[in-house]
């Protein structure tokens, strides 16, 4: 059958039949950029005002438990949205609800604050329309390409996704210096430059339930759990997630970064944007050369060593008092990080049928989104308990110990060599 008529064709068709990527994906990166770094950068500065406010590092583990509950409890309902109504609207009104965050906190931060609990209350705003937003996003770049260019495709998304994790702390790192609300402002109109974009798009596949299925409470939710029962069932899914979801919570020092940066390295916010943008420096300089010359073999162990090395890199910035170095580890760090991402973007919806994309990436996004935010809480509390440099370490240590269980327990991840081995029950 031919695709010239479908979504895809339109986002990157070409002479040769879809072989290049259109100019309608390429709106889609700059998305994916926008929100990239209008999250990162707003979570970074927020880091910081909470540790000038609070200094304890227990107070920065509280910013990603309040990201964190909304996309769990509404992991379900978010599945089920991006699988019975039309993506790019959900994404748009997704970017509207954190524009309405960002707002919000910029004219709190304008009152000279003290008390960081309405802090927490608009990141638990933010956090819920993130969690609309992260259900459509992994699911588009593969809706929209042709099939000929899908892997440079998701590459090229995640450079976009790496992109913003540089430009984000920075700018906002030199943004808070000339004036600590200015950062909202500037999160606010990059979601919405991202709308503006968004609508440049053509329409994605509209799958809807019918009626007799989509009828009542407790059938809506039978059906928003599906996703959820797939995974556990799909052993090669089972296995990536798992793999992300306990290493990123033990290996994970981003929340750590303020308290590391001032106590550790003694360096402003500036210094701090550098250090946030060190990861996405890695992971973008990575994620260039696997667009130019995708992963192709041994798939399943590349995963499985990119992500010992996260857990090496996190151990050394923990251990040393060198801003140079921890800029280092950090490089290291996101280069681990962007070959797994490109790797689960890649392995998730190919694994997964058409039809529950948008409710296995809500699944995934509530394990791999919430093993971050969890992991900042965690390492809030250890932060706490042994010190900004001996959490960083434990975590390290604990994400490589992570990877030898995954090792052994899911031999079905380890074993695949090429990514069309992997098909959706497999």
């Amino acid at each position: 059958m031919s695709n010239d008529d479908s979504p895809a064709a339109g986002a990157g068709s070409s002479a040769a039949g879809g072989t290049r990527i259109g100019p309608r994906l390429w709106a889609l990166f700059g998305v994916t950029f926008l929100s990239m770094a209008m999250t990162v950068g707003q979570l970074t500065i927020l880091g910081k005002q909470v540790f000038d406010m609070t200094g304890r590092p227990l107070y920065l583990g509280f910013l990603g438990l309040a990201e964190f509950v909304p996309a769990f409890l509404l992991a379900p309902v978010t599945g089920m949205v991006a699988d019975r109504y039309e993506r790019r609207l959900v994404y748009a009104w997704g970017l509207g609800g954190e524009a309405l965050a960002s707002v919000g906190l910029f004219f709190y931060v304008v009152t000279d604050p003290t008390s960081v609990l309405p802090i927490y209350g608009l990141v638990v705003v933010f956090g819920t329309a993130r969690a609309f937003l992260m259900a459509v996003s992994r699911a588009l770049p593969v809706d929209l390409a042709p099939e000929a260019v899908r892997e440079r495709t998701v590459a090229l998304n995640v450079v976009a996704w790496q992109a913003g994790f540089i430009v984000g702390p920075v700018s906002f790192g030199f943004a808070f210096e000339f004036d600590p609300a200015v950062p909202y402002l500037l999160a606010a109109s990059s979601s919405a430059a991202g709308i503006g974009l968004l609508m440049l798009l053509p329409p994605s596949a509209v799958r809807r339930a019918a009626s007799a299925s989509g009828a009542g409470a407790r059938a809506a939710l039978r059906h928003a759990l599906e996703g959820l029962r797939y995974v556990r069932r799909n052993r090669v899914l089972l296995g990536a997630i798992s793999l992300d979801l306990f290493a990123v919570f033990m290996g994970g020092a981003h929340a750590l970064l303020p308290a590391i940066a001032e106590e550790r390295l003694g360096v402003g916010a500036v210094g701090l944007g550098w250090l946030a943008a060190a990861f996405g420096i890695g992971a973008s300089a990575v994620m260039v050369a696997l667009a130019v010359r995708p992963l192709q073999r041994r798939v399943g162990p590349s995963l499985l060593a990119v992500v010992a090395a996260f857990g090496v890199g996190a151990v050394v910035l923990g251990l040393t008092g060198s801003f140079v170095v921890a800029f280092a580890a950090l490089l290291v760090m996101g280069g681990a990080d962007a070959v797994s991402v490109f790797i689960r973007s890649t392995l998730v919806p190919l694994a997964t049928p058409e039809d529950m994309r948008g409710r296995v990436m809500a699944v995934e996004y509530v394990f791999i989104g919430g093993s971050s935010e969890l992991g900042a809480f965690k390492s809030g509390v250890a932060g706490a308990v042994l010190g900004v440099a001996g959490a960083v370490v434990f975590g390290g240590v604990g994400a490589v110990a992570v990877v030898a269980v995954c090792w052994v327990v899911f031999p079905e991840l380890r074993g695949i060599d090429r990514f069309a081995e992997v098909h959706p029950d497999s």
